[in-house]
């Protein structure tokens, strides 16, 4: 049991991760598209290009856990969650694609098809993560046998709809700030007006997810109606939110940025708190048919052992990712071997 309350953090901790860390280059996807020449979207991608391929490792990571940690878990969502899951690699692996093929010609028309691509696939990706969390929110048809018995379809209920726009909203915010950090002269200034409207959008959509979670997911806010002491995580969540703009009204982009990833990291600490103990919450049947962290989990011997693989191989990906970082800080400088 505390093996696989430990993989259930180690679990959330890799996806938040992820999330903080690709969800700026999602959000500078999601920007690239509304740039006016050329070399501007070439500085977008080059404020991307050194670090994207290593925060995806993250997603990687999350994908092995689960396969290892909690493979019924892994069986439902990657059978229940077929479709979807297929849709965003294909964006992953369609965005990767256009990175590195975009600059490969001089033709305009070949770098405005993959600069869509890029932008598409980067939505695409941003929606599909908050339509499945707000799945896994609401729940799906779990049977007796932990099988799903639903359809394409259901997936795009409202509320799940709405959360995935709302994760959008949080992305292109994210990555806004980001692109002030990396940018300068004009081309920040016009990033500065953008980030400015995406958090405002961001804090609009907060307000509208937030209310309608607390009227229509009731089992999200049982945790705190147990425990009230557990608000102080909406309050941190909210006061790393508003944090954002004043930061970065101050011109300070750095903190904004670290506040951003703060709102990041408490949403999903608010998520966690609401659907523990499960992972895959059944809608037929919720207390007996869900899938959770104790009746999921693989033994413990080998949980054992993937701690041991986890306590040598993340420390090493965040070495890696913190190099990375420190090399290529500062503002984007276009060179004749950037994209």
């Amino acid at each position: 049991m505390t093996l696989a309350l430990l993989w259930y953090f180690v679990i959330g901790l890799c996806v938040v991760f992820y999330v903080v860390l690709d969800g700026f280059d999602l959000g500078v996807g999601i920007l690239h598209f509304f740039t006016r020449k050329d070399e501007e979207r070439r500085v977008f991608l080059n404020a991307i290009g050194p670090v994207w391929d290593g925060n995806e490792v993250w997603l990687v990571i999350v994908g092995g856990a689960l396969f290892a940690g909690f493979p019924e878990v892994y069986a439902t969502l990657f059978s229940g969650f077929y479709n979807l899951c297929m849709i965003l690699l294909a964006g992953l692996i369609f965005r990767a694609v256009a990175i590195e093929f975009r600059s490969k010609r001089e033709s305009m028309g070949w770098r405005f098809t993959w600069d869509a691509i890029f932008s598409a696939s980067s939505l695409i990706i941003a929606f599909g993560i908050g339509l499945s969390m707000g799945n896994l929110i609401e729940g799906v048809p779990l049977n007796e046998n932990k099988d799903f018995t639903g359809t394409f379809a259901l997936f795009f209920r409202p509320y799940p709809i709405l959360v995935g726009l709302f994760t959008v909203s949080l992305l292109t915010m994210h990555g806004a700030i980001y692109l002030a950090m990396k940018t300068e002269n004009a081309l920040q200034q016009r990033i500065r007006k953008w980030a400015k409207r995406a958090i405002a959008v961001f804090i609009c959509m907060y307000l509208i997810t937030t209310v309608t979670t607390w009227l229509i997911m009731p089992h999200m806010m049982q945790k705190i109606k147990e425990d009230p002491y557990l608000m102080i995580l909406g309050i941190l969540t909210l006061l790393a939110i508003l944090n954002v703009p004043r930061e970065f009204k101050k011109n300070r982009d750095g903190w904004a940025f670290i506040f951003s990833s703060g709102a990041i990291f408490f949403l999903f600490c608010l998520f966690g708190m609401g659907t523990f103990p499960n992972l895959v919450r059944s809608t037929i049947n919720p207390e007996n048919y869900s899938l959770t962290f104790y009746n999921s989990a693989a033994s413990p011997l080998t949980l054992r052992v993937l701690l041991i693989i986890v306590l040598i191989g993340v420390p090493l990906v965040l070495a890696y990712g913190t190099m990375v970082y420190r090399i290529f800080r500062g503002k984007v400088k276009i060179e004749h071997t950037s994209y």
